[in-house]
């Protein structure tokens, strides 16, 4: 399941998801090439690929211990649409691995925190064999405090690190000051922990820093979490045809917009654009070989072309008030009917869902699939297999590394288990109660479980929703229809870290795009920006990452 993640509009904090989010961290090694060799290029610069990779790797051992209702294909999550009572869940930790560290374990959590003390905690340190204390951050702030805390010499035995706050010094962060788990866990050696084996080798390989395994990752699906959704309900009702083509998208607007209804037909859409115009995925994974030459996102056609038609919506006037001005909880706006389609990380089915159905069981909300802009088929780039992931620090004794995979190996069990049930539902009777094969959280659970032990490492990518069955099926059918269209972008599941002199050159490129979509700046205004940032570093970049092609082929896999 997807861990709780910001409402806000900024793609930094919206990818990840693999969450972030889900949606997330390098350095210590020279370039470690297909073939073995090195780059010759500066510390903490480059990637590891070829049999260095394949030796650092776990191995993999998929788990048997549940079966989906829905299995997983062309990359979605499984699905799971029923709950078992706890008599019936199985067993992925028969034996009682932690040795009773006590360990400090860093983390951002979007809520309050229950406290040191309270049953939840409690309950999962004597289930694992360990006593968690939790620094937890707030995750609308985390990266600031995670600078602050890796520049200091009061390491926590873990840290959490998402992929969207590896800019500046974290890179080199990583590498110098968090433990290499390969002689843990690479080869046959993590079967000693059955449910972190079960973890898809595409999420380790993103886990291998500096030339080691220093990361426990949590995995993510194959598929793109951003999800245009549109009002399944009212569509019908009103005989609204779901567009498949941007013209189609851009006349059905017209039809639907009513401002002085109070009804406008989307919200900004610019994040289903890239997707309909096939643009190229966010760095590292922003480039495409045309004639022999390197193409970065920000220089192709189909990058103007989504900002030019995601313009148009707003200069048309389709777009909500709140999404111009980057004010407001959109979900709540298109629960409420007062937007009919907005794109959103695809979590969102089941949150507007939960909380919509209380009052108005009729209320329905779909995807549409991503259609290539003219129509057809899309192209859909794959996303990364991981992008969030737990450090151990580099000082920690044996036992505490130990305990910090004891936690992890619990942690990461898979749905259906009973330890993934006391994981994300807490106690029954306490956090959660069970009526009619529904999962029910008590108000105690909402107040003290939240998502945090989930950073710690994750199973691979389930959606399961029994209290709506048709969400769970609608999700994950979604996700494997667009999985249909997958295609890996060069350098695809790899862990790059670009040359410290170029991590913060792409940083304004959000700002502008929304200046240019909400009329404040005009698209030739990206032209010139895409041109400065060739001749302050753009091209250098593109040289660098040549040489990492010619060294390593196209992808991980």
């Amino acid at each position: 399941m997807t861990p709780n993640s910001p409402s806000a509009p900024s793609r930094r904090r919206f990818l990840a998801s693999s969450v972030v989010v889900a949606a997330a961290v390098g350095g210590g090694m020279p370039l470690l090439a297909a073939c073995g060799g090195g780059s010759g290029g500066a510390k903490n610069e480059g990637t590891t690929t070829g049999k260095k990779l394949k030796d650092i790797l776990p191995s993999y051992v998929p788990s048997e211990a549940v079966t989906p209702d829905i299995p997983s294909k062309n990359g979605s999550a499984a699905g799971f649409t029923t709950a078992l009572p706890a008599d019936k869940l199985a067993v992925s930790v028969p034996k009682k691995l932690g040795q009773g560290s006590e360990l400090r374990v860093m983390a951002p959590l979007w809520g309050t925190s229950p406290g040191q003390g309270n049953p939840y905690w409690k309950a999962m340190d004597e289930a694992a064999g360990v006593t968690v204390k939790w620094q937890n951050q707030d995750g609308n702030v985390y990266g600031q405090k995670l600078g602050a805390v890796l520049a200091s010499s009061d390491i926590p035995d873990a840290v959490v690190v998402p992929g969207w706050e590896l800019g500046g010094k974290i890179p080199s962060a990583i590498a110098n000051k968090f433990a290499d788990l390969g002689p843990y866990l690479s080869g046959d050696k993590v079967k000693d922990y059955p449910n972190l084996a079960a973890i898809p080798t595409g999420a380790w390989q993103r886990a291998v820093f500096a030339g080691k395994l220093r990361g426990l990752p949590m995995p993510a699906e194959a598929t793109p979490n951003i999800t245009p959704f549109y009002r399944a309900d009212i569509f019908e009702e009103k005989g609204y045809e779901v567009p498949t083509t941007t013209q189609e998208f851009y006349d059905l607007c017209k039809e639907i917009n009513a401002p002085k209804s109070k009804v406008w037909a989307c919200s900004d859409m610019t994040w289903s654009a890239f997707v309909f115009f096939g643009v190229l995925p966010e760095k590292p994974y922003y480039w495409k070989l045309v004639d022999g030459k390197l193409v970065n996102r920000y220089e192709t056609d189909e990058y103007l072309e989504a900002l030019e038609w995601s313009r148009s919506l707003y200069s048309a006037g389709f777009v909500h008030p709140d999404a111009k001005a980057e004010t407001g909880d959109m979900r709540t706006t298109f629960s409420s009917g007062n937007v009919l389609m907005y794109n959103a990380d695809i979590s969102d089915w089941y949150a507007a869902t939960a909380v919509q159905r209380l009052d108005k069981p009729e209320f329905r909300m779909g995807a549409m699939d991503f259609f290539a802009a003219a129509g057809g088929d899309p192209v859909i780039y794959e996303a990364s297999p991981s992008n969030i992931w737990c450090f151990v620090n580099k000082n920690a004794d044996k036992k505490t590394v130990q305990d910090v995979l004891a936690l992890a190996n619990y942690t990461a069990a898979p749905y259906g288990t009973k330890e993934q049930r006391l994981k994300a539902y807490g106690l029954e009777g306490t956090h959660h109660t069970l009526k009619d094969g529904v999962l029910v959280k008590t108000e105690q659970g909402n107040n003290q479980v939240f998502a945090t032990y989930e950073y710690v490492a994750s199973p691979a990518p389930f959606r399961a929703y029994p209290d709506f069955p048709d969400v769970a099926k609608g999700v994950i059918e979604w996700q494997q229809r667009q999985g249909a269209h997958l295609k890996k972008p060069l350098f695809h599941g790899m862990q790059i870290q670009e040359p410290t002199r170029f991590t913060e050159l792409n940083a304004q490129f959000e700002d502008i795009e929304k200046d240019i979509v909400r009329g404040r700046k005009k698209v030739g205004d990206m032209q010139q920006a895409v041109s400065d940032w060739k001749t302050k570093g753009g091209d250098k970049l593109r040289d660098w990452y040549k040489k990492l092609l010619d060294e390593t082929g196209e992808s991980a896999s």
